[in-house]
């Protein structure tokens, strides 16, 4: 067995140990090691989704090249955000997480800055400089609101975040990921469909920025 296969066999193994809608503490280092890969995650993912319990009837579950499913969410103040729409024009990276999940809190800053930098480049582009793009960066916090209001002034944590109450319909669900694993990220086209996703934390603001290319 090559090493390739090797590693798929493994995130399978680790997928399988998860066990059906549990939250998975993932070490960053065994992230890396063993999802790393497009394939990994192709796999962790299916294991992930064959293991879920089945959402509720009417509950759509966006699969890879879907367009985003509707839905409106609310800020950490209450303020209303229609999805896909408030979304339309830009790709989009959407991170989910949790104030009680220790690997989302532990990738927040890279994505911190990963989303400053996205900003300066959209700031480039508007000004017609060549070859400068901007990915927006989203936070859906699956908690109660006013954890995540603390949490967001206490770390300074400035780009957009959404809040929604965890269980069998949730953002996250409806996003692709029904065994409800954080973090959990995706990457969604100007167009509102779903590109991407990402299980597991990622190590640092350049594994973002690889991830994130087209």
């Amino acid at each position: 067995m090559n090493k390739s296969n090797l590693r798929i066999v493994l995130v399978a193994v680790v997928a399988a140990l998860a066990g059906a809608g549990a939250s998975v503490y993932f070490d960053p280092t065994i992230a890396t090691r063993l999802a790393s890969t497009e394939p990994g995650q192709r796999v962790l993912g299916a294991v992930l989704k064959s293991r879920a319990p089945t959402p509720p009837e009417g509950v759509i579950v966006a699969e890879r090249g879907d367009i985003v499913p509707a839905m409106t969410l609310a800020d950490a103040s209450g303020a209303s955000t229609r999805i896909p729409k408030a979304w339309a024009g830009k790709p989009t990276l959407v991170n989910l997480w949790a104030t009680w999940c220790a690997p989302c809190l532990k990738e927040m800053p890279e994505l911190q800055a990963f989303a400053d930098e996205q900003s300066a480049n959209a700031k480039k582009a508007f000004a017609g400089e060549q070859g400068a793009n901007g990915i927006q960066v989203i936070g859906i916090a699956l908690d109660d609101a006013t954890n995540v209001r603390d949490f967001l002034q206490q770390h300074r944590i400035s780009y957009p975040t959404l809040v929604d109450a965890p269980g069998p319909a949730d953002a996250g669900v409806r996003l692709g990921n029904p065994a409800g694993v954080l973090p959990y990220t995706i990457l969604v086209s100007a167009e509102g469909r779903l590109l991407k996703t990402k299980i597991g934390p990622f190590d640092d603001k350049r594994d973002i920025e690889e991830w994130a290319k087209p």
